[in-house]
């Protein structure tokens, strides 16, 4: 598809009192300008976050409900429940929740369903197959529970009291839990509801940490120190891409910088072994693209209880292997996941006509479920509308449903939820399960409702441009001031630069697919040189001499204690 760019255009105005008050560059203020920030007070708020800014969570809807009945569990040693997911998401906030209360010296244990033999979400089967049988007293479902109508409805016929904390999209009426703690509750007053699951378990914990702090539980041993925890909460938020702007900005920022400067806790560092990331230069991108996967991979390929394993342990000695095997679970996901996506590019060029449409909703006999979210995000950047996959076996399909932003996917469900046995998610990722019969009605309906919001906004490829910018006016001020700017992901997106007449010195493809380039302005001969990148190319297409234009981003390439400016093409 072809990109078109949208070069965005500050107001001069503020442009210059934001450089005027920060003494910055101008290309500096007028990003912070075009993206809503007018005055100093709000600038050094995103520039220089802290834990101490966080909104106060004590008014999240149920909180204090929660609060009560968890320490009332830990106090009276009640055996008490988490029930978590298995994405990183779910994985960090069962961890959590679970160190905290170990501390407390509560009787808990966990459990995390398996994602192809379970599905999603805590369900009336296991409570009465298990929870009952084990006499749970309380559970706390973490990162889901806000569609399990059922399943607490069995819990309140054994008399095991259910807290529901969780962040997706949910609407009344409620399960009918004890407590339902979820920002996103259209009366949840709370503003919070941007929060990922494990933020949400991270306002939990302050509100419970000073509930037990008021009834003189911590006289006898030091109260926990949270922001330990924020190194699983960056890895959380960032993975579930929600907005990383207002509290999510802080606490990413707070998990990054205890993992750089400080020490992450041992099964992080050995994942980070594994993975090849160095906790010094760690960023949002290292935990998007390098460590998420790896985490997810334990879900997707095995069980999660090994994600969950490697962050909850102490033992060095047993962390190794975990994290070893975790890595070997991570490359089968990206052989599997690989294989997959090119049989669905071999049916999408075979029949051209299911292109015609705003959407995709495609299907296959035992399609590997723990990937299908990943290759439809694959054919989400590819193709640039909705998609839906589905694996269909046991009379039934179960799928991953990816969108982007000008389409709300959990409304677009919703539309169809006559076609659907279930369903949930956010506007941007979902999960599905529809009978057979049902499949070829479900696309029909789901085009119509990605059709009528195409015509609303058409669905394009357009990337917005933060300015137009010469290699010759990349300075070393400039790039640390970009910097400040991260982390980058959902609503906070790393900055985007046109050039034009770029010339490429020399090249060579690193890897199977990735071009490594030196770069300077076609202009100036004795200009500034920078090492180049472009990534997941077509090795037999050939390397311009000069490149007409460039959308890149630039930022430090740090290696061996040195940093180099190093540019990154986006597209051309």
């Amino acid at each position: 598809m072809e990109h078109r760019f949208k070069i965005c255009q500050p107001d001069p105005q503020i442009t210059r009192r934001i450089q005027n008050n920060l003494s910055c560059s101008p290309i500096m203020a007028g990003i912070l300008a075009s993206r809503g920030f007018k005055t100093p007070e709000d600038v050094r708020a995103f520039l220089h976050p802290a834990l101490t800014d966080l909104h106060p969570p004590f008014h999240m809807k149920d909180m204090d409900l929660a609060t009560r009945r968890i320490g009332q569990a830990i106090v009276q040693h009640e055996k008490i429940l988490i029930f978590g997911d298995y994405d990183v998401d779910g994985v960090t906030s069962t961890t959590i929740l679970l160190k905290f209360l170990q501390y407390a010296g509560a009787r808990v244990s966990t459990h995390i369903p398996h994602r192809i033999e379970d599905g999603y979400g805590l369900s009336a089967a296991y409570v009465s197959g298990h929870a009952a049988p084990d006499g749970i007293n309380l559970i706390i479902t973490v990162d889901n529970g806000s569609s399990c109508h059922k399943a607490v409805e069995q819990a309140r016929r054994a008399d095991i009291d259910v807290i529901i904390v969780d962040h997706h999209t949910i609407s009344a009426p409620f399960p009918n839990a004890l407590a339902v703690v979820n920002p996103r509750r259209a009366d949840c007053p709370s503003g919070l509801s941007d929060l990922a699951g494990v933020g949400v378990v991270f306002s939990l914990l302050i509100c419970l940490r000073k509930f037990l702090r008021e009834s003189g539980f911590w006289k006898d041993r030091p109260e926990p120190n949270l922001k330990k925890e924020c190194d699983l909460v960056a890895l959380g938020t960032v993975a579930d891409m929600v907005p990383l702007s207002n509290d999510n900005r802080i606490l990413t920022r707070a998990g990054l910088d205890i993992i750089r400067h400080h020490s992450p806790r041992p099964g992080l560092r050995a994942l980070m072994a594994t993975a090849g990331v160095r906790a010094d230069t760690v960023d949002s991108e290292d935990i998007a693209f390098r460590l998420a996967p790896r985490i997810n991979a334990a879900g997707r390929m095995d069980h999660a209880d090994t994600a969950l394993s490697l962050f909850a342990a102490d033992d060095p000695v047993t962390l190794g292997p975990i994290a070893e095997h975790i890595e070997d679970l991570n490359s089968r996901r990206r052989d599997i996941q690989e294989r997959l996506f090119n049989r669905i590019r071999t049916v999408l060029t075979a029949h051209p006509g299911l292109m015609d449409d705003t959407s995709l909703v495609l299907w296959g006999k035992d399609w590997h479920e723990g990937v299908l979210g990943i290759v439809a995000a694959q054919l989400l950047r590819k193709y640039h509308r909705p998609v839906v996959l589905i694996s269909t076996r046991n009379g039934y399909g179960r799928g991953s449903a990816r969108s982007m932003p000008g389409f709300d996917l959990y409304q677009g469900l919703t539309a169809c939820r006559q076609t659907l046995l279930s369903y949930g998610g956010h506007a941007l990722a979902a999960g599905v399960k529809v009978g057979l019969d049902q499949l070829d009605e479900f696309r029909i309906q789901f085009g119509k409702a990605t059709r009528k919001a195409a015509e609303k906004t058409p669905f394009s490829s357009e990337i917005e441009i933060d300015g137009e910018l010469d290699l010759d006016d990349i300075s070393d001020q400039l790039i640390d001031e970009l910097e400040m700017l991260a982390p980058f992901g959902t609503a906070n997106r790393e900055p985007l630069f046109i050039a034009r007449n770029v010339e490429v010195l020399s090249w060579k493809i690193v890897g199977k697919n990735h071009l490594s380039m030196r770069l300077r302005q076609h202009s100036n001969p004795r200009g500034r040189t920078f090492q180049g990148m472009r990534f997941n190319i077509d090795p037999e297409k050939a390397v311009p001499q000069t490149f007409e234009q460039i959308v890149f981003r630039v930022g430090w390439n740090r290696w061996n204690q040195t940093r180099t400016a190093r540019i990154i093409i986006e597209a051309v």
